[in-house]
C-alpha cells in the first residue's frame, strides 16, 4: 500500500528538503503558502502591483532553478522574505542608479555643446538608456516585451513559444510599455 503525503500539514523545513529533492508538489505547497504574503509584502514596498508580481514570480522561479544550493537551514519564511527584500533592494538602487544618470545628461545637455554633435551623442545615449530599460524589466515581460517588438511576432505566435496565453501575453505587453513610458518620458524630456 503506497501512502500519500499531505503537504498541507508538513513544516516548512521538511517542504524545504522535498523541494532539494526536485518534488514538484513540495514546491506547488511553497508556492500556496507564500505566494499572496510575498505579493502583499512587495506590493507594500513598491506600490505597484504588476511589478511586485513580477518580483514574486522571479522569486519562485528562481527558488526551484536553485533549489539544490539554497535553503541550507530549513528556515523557508526567512529565506523567501529576505530573498524578496534583496530584489526590491536592488531594484530600488538601479532606480536610484538611474536618477543620477538622467541628472548627469541634464546637466551635460544645459551646458550646451556643438548642436550636430550633441545630437548624435544624445541619441546613442537615448538608445543606451532605452535598451538598459528594457534589460531592467521583469524577466518574463522582457522576454515578452522582445518577441513582440525586436523579433516582430504576433501575441498568438509568442503565446505559443512561451507555452503560455494570449490574454497573459497581452498583459506583460502592456505592462511594458506602460513601465518604458514613464521611465523613458523624463529622459525624452531631457534630450528633446
Amino acid at each position: 500500500m503506497i501512502m500519500t503525503v499531505d503537504y498541507k500539514t508538513i513544516s516548512d523545513a521538511e517542504l524545504a528538503d522535498l523541494l532539494k529533492a526536485s518534488d514538484h508538489a513540495a514546491y506547488k505547497e511553497i508556492f500556496e503558502r507564500y505566494y499572496y504574503l510575498l505579493l502583499v509584502h512587495a506590493y507594500k514596498k513598491l506600490r505597484d502591483k504588476d511589478l511586485a508580481k513580477d518580483m514574486v514570480q522571479d522569486l519562485f522561479t528562481n527558488l526551484w532553478i536553485k533549489r539544490e544550493q539554497i535553503l541550507s537551514t530549513g528556515n523557508l519564511a526567512p529565506f523567501l522574505y529576505t530573498s524578496l527584500k534583496n530584489q526590491i533592494i536592488n531594484y530600488i538602487v538601479h532606480q536610484g542608479v538611474q536618477s543620477k544618470y538622467i541628472l548627469s545628461i541634464s546637466d551635460y545637455v544645459s551646458n550646451g555643446h556643438n548642436a550636430n554633435t550633441d545630437h548624435l551623442i544624445r541619441e546613442k545615449e537615448l538608445q543606451t538608456y532605452i535598451d538598459q530599460e528594457i534589460l531592467a524589466l521583469p524577466q518574463k515581460m522582457r522576454k515578452v516585451f522582445e518577441l513582440s517588438r525586436k523579433q516582430h511576432l504576433s501575441n498568438k505566435e509568442i503565446a505559443v513559444v512561451l507555452n503560455t496565453s494570449e490574454s497573459n501575453v497581452s498583459h506583460h505587453i502592456k505592462s511594458a510599455i506602460k513601465i518604458l513610458r514613464i521611465k523613458l518620458s523624463a529622459m525624452i524630456i531631457v534630450f528633446f
